[in-house]
């Protein structure tokens, strides 16, 4: 590869990158892990025909959220290494707001309790500080 093959390719352009990534872009795991659930899983089986969607909408795989043209197509989907990762991925539980809330040091609105201790605690500090002070 040249010093002119280098320059043609479009290798370092950010927004053909962006581009392309949000062309693909599929379904979250955490809105994936709520369509597994069983009361939103029996929608998803047996859908309407819509004309737009690959096989008309009828052979879809819920973990992965894409649409197949045939069952063929469907099976080979789900022995190939894409789907069995995606599996594999849903099987640990997504994260919640209150998690996201611990890890970055947060406390929940409504910690009365805790402040009630904090309380207390200066309290405490005080009355040795004094009684230090006094000896």
């Amino acid at each position: 590869m040249g010093r002119l093959r280098r320059s043609r390719v479009h290798k370092g352009i950010r927004d053909i990158k962006r581009k392309y990534r949000t062309k693909r872009y599929m379904r979250d795991l955490d809105q994936i892990h709520d369509d597994i659930k069983p009361e939103n899983a029996s929608k998803f089986e047996k859908q309407e025909l819509d004309p737009e969607l690959p096989g008309q909408g009828q052979f879809y795989c819920i973990s992965c959220a894409k649409h197949h043209i045939n069952i063929e197509s469907l099976q080979e989907h789900m022995r190939g290494k894409i789907h069995k990762k995606r599996v594999k991925l849903l099987k640990e539980e997504p994260y919640t707001q209150a998690e996201a809330d611990a890890a970055a040091g947060l406390q929940p609105a409504d910690t009365k309790a805790k402040k009630a201790k904090a309380a207390m605690m200066d309290v405490t500090e005080t009355e040795s500080s004094s009684t230090t002070t006094t000896a």
